[in-house]
């Protein structure tokens, strides 16, 4: 039997862990480590620069529970950090591996090439934005370091740094033995039993009980509690915009998505006036708060998020999100509060005819994209106007939207898109992509030609940076105009381009895309310059006011 090393150790618990693919880009101080990968189970994912890696296995990870990036030394494990300070902000659990030069190397603090200050400087820095890190230093010690590690990054859901020295990869090692990434989280019982009854008596006194739904409950797969909860009590819901499609749009009880003063007004008024409004797992972040307008009704709220809930002025430690969800389905009283509200319709993306000749806009733009995407698609929407107008499209399943609404990386979503297709394979991606983060990782469009990938993808061209003009204009806001539909085959690879300015080359490029499920489809919106969808124009108006205190 060959002899287990440091390097198939840390493959095998990746493996265990649910990894399938590890997206990445070589370097000398990882190579001998890839060549394990390769030789593995794994199927390693070349991307075109470690930045675009990490959003790739960002992405990647929501939807498969966990995803991995390996990189070099200092050039590449400094590139990748953008990455992993977005996977900590919205608890993302990805494991970035770093190779490194030799433990001889390190210990007489020769001056080697990527190196910046001292050898823990990369991994201080990593210290800051992952829950849990280590440096495979010791073959002795590797295995336990490399199972705490990666326990903690799918328990805490949040991202995890592993350095391994060159030298360390093939370092004989004990063999790995039977072990479960999961910790059970116990509630206490005493205060779990408080917390429900005092949580019951405020539903069962309400007229008007609502449920706000955020980012948390997705990432600790409680979408079901939730589902249970909402049908045993019959109470409608909302959610932020980072929980969009944690649950099902097309439910009955759905009734859109809560962002302050961005919100719809029925939305808006239902939620700010609940006399018991129950939050699960939601953050108070400026996006989904829409800049800080939201009003909620504190004297009435109930905040669950992963081990505290606080109700009115009661604070409850100890109390697990996903036992709270569970224990108030066992006891909450089912009642019909359908009359209370105006649920969303199951006809919400009515009727649309193009216009022949008329130069597309805007809104009519995404309502056209409202009634094209369907239960087999995943929408993708780029930071900027596409995550605040995809806020307000029609998702049917669950998980059918994905945008980093938190953290707001500009070109986030082009090598997110390459993650999406990987994890599932099954769907199709619908790109929302603005020209600005598109110029910024353009290089990941090969690499989802080069893989066969099939997304949609829509470049929403207006010239520039639209989000920073509706707030504060200026000659910073303007970049280069590409041909970019000539992009797909500049990168060599087999798609179909469209060049779009009328709604009627939107409605062939449409068909097109629809009668080709296999093949990437790269379409090239000429959309007006300084025009956004209405809900960026409520968040620019209230951006500013923030900024000047107005």
């Amino acid at each position: 039997m060959e002899h287990m090393t440091v390097g198939r150790y840390l493959i095998e618990r990746l493996i265990d862990a649910g990894l399938k693919h590890l997206f990445g880009v070589p370097g000398d101080y990882v190579l001998d480590f890839m060549d394990r990968v390769v030789a593995s189970d794994l199927e390693f994912i070349g991307n075109c620069n470690e930045l675009n890696a990490g959003y790739a296995a960002d992405a990647y990870a929501r939807l498969n529970g966990i995803g991995g990036i390996c990189v070099t030394y200092g050039v590449g494990g400094l590139s990748a950090i953008n990455a992993a300070s977005g996977a900590y902000a919205e608890r993302v659990p990805v494991v970035f591996i770093s190779g490194a030069p030799t433990s001889a190397q390190r210990l007489a603090h020769l001056h080697m090439h990527h190196l910046v200050t001292t050898y823990d400087m990369q991994w201080d820095v990593y210290r800051k934005v992952t829950v849990d890190s280590a440096q495979l230093t010791n073959p002795v010690t590797a295995p336990d370091e490399i199972d705490r590690v990666l326990a903690n990054c799918l328990i805490e859901k949040l991202p995890v740094y592993i350095e391994i020295p060159v030298d360390m990869v093939d370092a004989p090692c004990r063999a790995p033995s039977p072990m479960s990434f999961n910790r059970e989280r116990v509630s206490d019982s005493r205060s779990l039993d408080e917390c429900v009854k005092e949580a019951v008596a405020l539903i069962h006194s309400a007229e008007t009980p609502t449920i706000l739904a955020g980012v948390e409950v997705h990432r600790f797969g409680l979408a079901d509690r939730l589902l249970a909860l909402v049908e045993k009590s019959g109470i409608p819901f909302a959610t932020t915009i980072d929980g969009k499609s944690v649950l099902p749009e097309r439910h009955p009880s759905f009734m859109g998505v809560y962002m302050g003063a961005l919100s719809r007004d029925a939305v808006k008024s239902r939620v700010e006036n609940s006399d018991a409004l129950l939050t699960f797992g939601a953050m108070s972040t400026d996006i989904n708060t829409g800049g800080f307008t939201a009003h909620l009704p504190e004297g009435n709220t109930i905040r669950a998020n992963m081990e505290k809930v606080q109700i009115r002025n009661h604070y409850y430690d100890r109390v697990w999100l996903g036992d709270f969800i569970s224990a108030l389905t066992e006891v909450v009283e089912h009642r019909s509060y359908r009359s209370s509200y105006p649920g969303r319709p199951h006809d919400a993306k009515g009727d649309y005819t193009a216009e022949a000749d008329m130069l597309l806009r805007v809104p009519r733009f995404y309502e056209r994209i409202n009634r094209f995407i369907d239960k087999d698609m995943i929408l993708l929407a780029e930071t900027g106007d596409a995550i605040f107008a995809g806020s307000e499209i029609y998702i049917e399943e669950p998980e059918n939207f994905l945008s980093q609404s938190y953290y707001l990386a500009i070109g986030y979503c082009l090598p997110a898109t390459l993650g999406v297709c990987l994890a599932r394979p099954g769907k199709r991606v619908l790109l929302l992509e603005g020209d600005g983060g598109f110029q910024m990782t353009v290089q990941e469009l090969s690499t989802l030609l080069r893989h066969g990938c099939n997304p949609i993808i829509f470049l929403l061209n207006n010239d520039g940076y639209v989000t920073e003009r509706l707030i504060h204009d200026g000659p910073y806001n303007d970049i280069q105009q590409w041909n970019y539909h000539k992009l797909p085959d500049a990168f060599g690879g087999d798609a179909l381009s469209f060049e779009v300015r009328t709604e009627e080359e939107l409605e062939e490029a449409l068909y097109t895309a629809r009668g080709n499920p296999d093949r990437l489809v790269f379409i090239n919106l000429h959309l007006p310059r300084d025009e956004g969808s209405e809900a960026l124009d409520r968040l620019s108006r209230e951006l500013r006011r923030l900024q000047t205190g107005g």
